[in-house]
C-alpha cells in the first residue's frame, strides 16, 4: 500500500490554565487520511475536535506528537519552509461571519494569499485570479469589490471556500463548515466541497456535529470524546455497526426519516455531565457514562486497537 497523505502521531495539545492547572484538550491521538479521502471527525462540543484541525496547521503549536503531510513532518519546519509547506494545507472556518475581514474588499480576502506567497506577478492577473476563484465556488466576478457585510452566510463560506483554494492546496481542515448555515444552504456547501474534491484531487478532514451530514461527505468517520479518540472505521461500517458504547448513543441521536421505524427505535441516553478536561476520570475517560463500565474501566485505559479491518476502538468490551 502506499504510504498515507496524512499521518497523525501521538499528537498532544495541552494549554496551561495557571495556578497549575493544565487543559488537555487533545490527548494522544493518532490517525492517517490517505490522498484524495475525506476524514470526517465527529463528537460532542468540547471534545477536541477543532483543536485537533488547528493543530494539525500549526495554528496552534502542538505539546508533543508529530503530523507528516507528504510524508514531511510540518512541526520540523520553520521559516521559508514552513511558508512553502502552508501552501499545502489550509482552512474553512466555522463562522463566516467572524472569519472574514469586515474591513477588506473580497478581492482583498482572496488576493491577500496570492501576494503573500507571490502567486500573481501583476495587478491584472491577481484580479483575473480572484474572479476565477469566486465563479469556482459559484460566484459572480462582479463580487469582487463588495464587502462581506453585503453577502449571506452561504455566500461568506463560499467566499472563505474561494480564500482556501487560492493558494492551490492539497489538504483542508473544514472546521464546521456549515453548522453557522441555513439547512437549505448547508447541503449546497457540501455538494461544493465535494465536487471541488473530484476536481482538484483535494484531501479533506471534515469536522462536523451534523452526523448525517457526516456520513453523506466522509470515506471514513473518526468520534472523539474528551480529547482521545474513541472509533475509527469506513463511513458505511460504522454507522451500521458501531462498536464503542459511545458511538452507539451517538448513533441512536440520529432521525430517521421513518416514522414506523423511527417510533420504534430504540434511544440510548448518556447519564452524567461531559467531565473536565482539566481532570479527566482514571482508566478508560468515558466511564462515568457508559452504561457497561467495570473496575477494570476505571483502572486500565483501554487502547485504540484494530478489531476488525480497519475498525479500530478504545473499549475494553467493544
Amino acid at each position: 500500500m502506499a504510504a498515507p497523505f496524512i499521518e497523525v502521531e501521538q499528537l498532544h495539545k495541552s494549554f496551561d490554565l495557571g495556578r497549575g492547572s493544565t487543559l488537555k484538550a487533545v490527548n494522544d491521538i493518532s490517525f492517517t487520511i490517505a490522498q484524495g479521502e475525506t476524514l470526517g471527525l465527529v463528537g460532542e462540543s468540547g471534545c477536541g475536535k477543532s483543536t485537533v484541525g488547528r493543530t494539525m496547521l500549526r495554528l496552534y503549536e502542538p505539546t508533543s506528537g508529530q503530523v507528516k503531510i507528504g510524508g514531511h513532518n510540518i512541526y520540523a519546519l520553520s521559516g521559508a519552509e514552513l511558508k512553502a509547506a502552508r501552501r499545502d494545507m489550509q482552512m474553512i472556518f466555522q463562522d463566516p461571519y467572524a472569519s472574514l475581514n469586515p474591513r477588506m474588499t473580497i478581492a482583498d480576502i482572496i488576493g491577500e494569499a496570492l501576494d503573500i506567497h507571490r502567486l500573481v506577478s501583476s495587478k491584472a492577473e491577481r484580479k483575473q485570479r480572484v474572479a476565477e476563484l469566486l465563479e469556482t465556488v459559484g460566484l459572480n466576478s462582479d463580487h469582487a469589490n463588495r464587502y462581506p457585510h453585503e453577502f449571506s452566510g452561504g455566500q461568506r463560506q463560499r467566499i472563505g471556500i474561494a480564500r482556501a483554494l487560492a493558494v492551490d492546496p492539497k489538504f483542508i481542515v473544514c472546521d464546521e463548515p456549515i453548522s453557522a448555515l441555513d439547512v437549505s444552504i448547508q447541503a449546497q456547501v457540501v455538494n461544493l466541497l465535494k465536487e471541488l474534491q473530484e476536481r482538484l484531487g483535494l484531501t479533506y478532514l471534515f469536522i462536523a456535529h451534523d452526523l448525517a451530514m457526516v456520513k453523506h461527505i466522509s470515506d471514513r468517520v473518526a468520534v472523539m470524546y474528551l480529547g482521545k479518540m474513541a472509533e475509527l472505521a469506513d463511513s458505511t461500517e460504522l454507522y451500521a455497526n458501531p462498536l464503542h458504547p459511545y458511538t452507539k448513543a451517538l448513533m441512536s441521536a440520529i432521525p430517521i426519516p421513518d416514522p414506523v421505524v423511527e417510533a420504534t427505535r430504540e434511544r440510548i441516553v448518556l447519564s452524567g455531565e461531559l467531565p473536565s478536561p482539566v481532570n479527566p476520570p482514571s482508566g478508560c475517560f468515558f466511564r462515568t457514562r457508559c452504561p457497561i463500565a467495570t473496575e477494570k474501566c476505571a483502572q486500565i485505559a483501554p487502547a485504540f486497537e484494530e478489531r476488525k479491518q480497519g475498525h479500530w476502538v478504545a473499549c475494553h468490551y467493544a
